[in-house]
């Protein structure tokens, strides 16, 4: 009678939670290999989980911080970088579904799709054999990249222009498999959350003289489209993520961008290379327009290139070493290449519990910005350094 109880109990906790949840990573549609192992449910109560048809994700990353800006002094707060629930599983052979919501973001509604932008996922997808599966809702763009793909819980700081990204939209995706190893995506979805006004403001104009600035006006289809590959060569010891989109902004504008990583992984030592290009043709990350621009106008035919290096070393049992480096370029037409970013992170990690999913780390991260014109100033810095926790909790 006792286990009955509690069952039923964990279940109605289960039940009242999915009506909260969030979180990101993984890759398309099921989320490839983020579940960890026994559940807090399995490890506490001891139940038996016949199917996988209920996975319920706790997502939280909290620390100390202390950082400071060019010629600014340095600071410090206790900070919650993220707390997302997850929901996902499979119904049966062929259904199966994700849901992911941040907890502290806002529930509002966007004027495009409806979703709220706290929701990440919503998807719902249907598998019709080994090879063919679609699913649909809001989704995760499919542009390949490890750094991109990877979970945020586990990333301390995105280069410049993936932190100027918005990559949850409505939408769908059709995924292929030919062979086990090697899977093909067709991505469709749209260009951004808010309705055009809201996107881009009323009015809003391209930079110019007087003669040449033209007025933004709605594309009558704006859709993204995305060609994505991932590969697995050597039973995992080498593995690729590419992806290619194009991107209706607006009437005459669009954006074109290609995203390859490759990745090596070793028993005790894992590294990728990233390398990310964006030809925005109405400056969609706004980083070149809220450097040149006054209010109200857009640069376009800007280019972004960002290069990005990441290593793990497990170099005793317990404890992780990472390193990353995210060097980047902004160019415009009318200044050239102006601005250099140089990114660099370090991390000492350790893992008290070889079942869960936690982690303490010691992390400093770091950015300079170079100006060949002046812009704000010639050279900008940015330092933090943070102790906190990362744990990815599976509560069922």
């Amino acid at each position: 009678m006792n286990h009955i109880i509690r069952k039923t109990i964990l279940s109605a906790a289960a039940c009242l939670a999915a009506l909260t949840l969030s979180a990101q990573g993984g890759n398309t549609g099921f989320g490839g290999d983020e579940t960890s192992g026994p559940s807090l449910a399995d490890r506490v109560l001891r139940l038996e989980k016949q199917q996988e048809r209920l996975n319920i994700f706790l997502n939280f990353s909290g620390s100390y911080q202390l950082a400071n800006e060019t010629d600014t002094p340095w600071q410090s707060a206790f900070k919650a970088k993220y707390l997302r629930l997850e929901l996902k599983g499979r119904l049966g052979d062929h259904l199966f579904y994700r849901l992911r919501h941040r907890l502290n973001e806002t529930n509002a509604r966007t004027a495009a799709d409806y979703f709220s932008k706290a929701t990440d996922i919503m998807m719902v997808g249907w598998q019709f054999n080994e090879k063919w599966s679609l699913m649909g809702g809001k989704l995760v763009q499919a542009w390949g990249g490890f750094d991109y793909d990877e979970n945020p819980l586990y990333i301390y700081q995105y280069p410049v222009l993936l932190s100027h990204m918005e990559i949850f939209f409505a939408g769908a995706a059709l995924s292929w498999k030919p062979v086990p190893q090697h899977e093909f995506v067709l991505n469709v979805t749209n260009p951004y959350n808010h309705g055009f006004t809201q996107e881009y403001g009323a009015g809003a104009m391209t930079m110019g003289s007087p003669a040449t600035a033209k007025l933004i006006e709605p594309a009558n289809h704006p859709l993204c489209y995305i060609f994505n590959w991932n590969g697995n060569f050597f039973d995992g010891l080498v593995q690729t993520r590419w992806g290619a989109g194009v991107i209706n902004q607006a009437k005459g504008y669009q954006q074109k961008m290609f995203f390859a990583g490759q990745k090596l992984t070793l028993p005790k030592f894992q590294f990728y290379v990233d390398y990310l290009y964006s030809f925005d043709g109405l400056d969609r990350f706004r980083i070149a327009t809220e450097d040149l621009a006054p209010g109200g106008l857009y640069c376009t035919d800007v280019q972004y290139h960002t290069l990005i290096g990441k290593a793990n070393w497990q170099f005793a049992p317990g404890f992780n070493l990472m390193g990353k480096l995210m060097g980047e370029t902004v160019h415009t037409p009318g200044e050239g290449y102006y601005r250099t970013s140089l990114g660099y992170i370090a991390a000492l990690e350790y893992y008290p519990d070889s079942a869960e999913d936690f982690r303490i780390f010691l992390a400093y991260i770091g950015r300079d910005d170079h100006y060949k014109t002046v812009v704000n100033n010639p050279v900008s810095h940015s330092n933090r350094i943070e102790l906190g926790l990362i744990y990815r909790m599976k509560l069922l």
